[in-house]
């Protein structure tokens, strides 16, 4: 027998938006639906920010609505619009173009390094992931889309401009410690603050990532903002990423704001790679006691529960934040310290994930 409109109306409404417990009907996604002689059409409209989260949505209404309709058809148009935010629309990301596709598919792996909170050192942890990837042998690039806060020109040791050809407009990355680096801060003025709104966000996350002569690289290691915003959003959209890094230290409050970027990252279907605790310990350099002034073993428990490799514990040294001050990262500076080999276990262990992943 075949369904009403009714029925399908009642299995929609168990068709969840992710990570929310409101369903597709309630929230008003559901558009023009028919029911004619057994065959079901509708259209899902959603804001044009949401596309990966549609993907999901879509496929779930033909996983629950398929088996109910055989042998009869099923047919959802999805149509992604402009979010507006008062009065105003907010543009979707704009498609990149055939000349940046090329130029992006000199990249084997994108990876981004993302904190649920500011202040866990992920930037120190993505300048120094950065280098150990190079003494590992691979051809690395680092963007800074930190667009707030830019600090890869300080810890990668830039203070001049960085050259655009007059060609084609393309940015050269600056080359520090074997990483091709590309960052606002070597473009803006050290006081100057990014007052800026979602368009000009997106319009700079799309420069950074199209706009750079990369060229043939590894890894595209991509340093995020803290938090879950239009950074986060536009680069899932601009590209397709090997997987996401979440930084986070043994404090709960951090961790639980660590738990929030990974579920951001799994609603917009790009997978964590795993987590590191940065902060871990204390070696007191005098008598080598092991302290843990931010607690311990909460990454790898919150890593555990999650699902998700932990790959690592990165010390608490005076020297790490040296480095980062001197445009040297540790990783550099001293390659035989703990603090050095823990990253570089860290990097191998990214490295092993996203090969792991592209492994038939």
């Amino acid at each position: 027998m075949a369904l009403s409109e009714d029925d399908v109306r009642n299995v929609l409404k168990t068709v969840l938006f992710p990570g929310l417990n409101r369903d597709i009907l309630a929230i008003g996604f559901v558009k023009d639906l028919r029911v004619e002689g057994g065959d079901v059409a509708f259209r899902l409209e959603m804001s044009a920010d949401a596309q990966h989260a549609s993907n999901i949505i879509k496929a779930e209404c033909e996983k629950k609505l398929l088996p109910l309709l055989t042998p009869h058809r099923l047919s959802i148009q999805v149509d992604l619009v402009p979010r507006v935010v008062g009065r105003a629309p907010v543009p979707a990301p704009t498609p990149v173009d055939a000349a940046a596709q090329a130029r992006l598919a000199q990249i084997r792996f994108k990876v981004a390094v993302a904190s649920g909170k500011g202040g866990v050192g992920k930037s120190t942890v993505t300048a120094n992931l950065a280098v150990a990837l190079v003494r590992l042998g691979y051809k690395v690039g680092l963007m800074d889309l930190d667009i707030y806060g830019p600090s890869q020109q300080m810890m990668m040791g830039i203070d001049e401009k960085p050259f655009v050809s007059t060609e084609d407009s393309l940015l050269q990355p600056q080359v520090r410690h074997g990483v091709r680096v590309a960052t606002l801060g070597a473009l803006m003025d050290v006081d100057q603050p990014a007052v800026w709104r979602g368009p000009m966000v997106m319009k700079a996350v799309e420069q950074l990532l199209t706009g750079v002569r990369w060229g043939l690289l590894d890894f595209l290691i991509a340093d995020l903002p803290p938090g879950t915003g239009d950074v986060q959003l536009t680069l899932s959209q601009k590209t397709s990423l090997s997987g996401a890094l979440i930084v986070t230290t043994p404090q709960d409050v951090a961790l639980v704001d660590a738990r929030k970027g990974l579920a951001m990252f799994q609603k917009v279907g790009v997978r964590v790679l795993g987590l590191v605790e940065n902060m871990a310990s204390y070696v007191c350099p005098a008598c080598g006691h092991v302290d843990h002034p931010f607690k311990h073993g909460g990454g790898r428990t919150t890593a555990e529960k999650l699902g998700i490799p932990f790959l690592g514990e990165i010390p608490l040294h005076p020297r790490i934040v040296e480095g980062g001050d001197s445009g040297v990262p540790i990783v550099e500076l001293e390659p035989d310290s703990a603090a050095a080999r823990a990253f570089v276990a860290a990097a191998r262990a990214v490295a092993s994930a996203v090969r792991a992943e592209r492994s038939p």
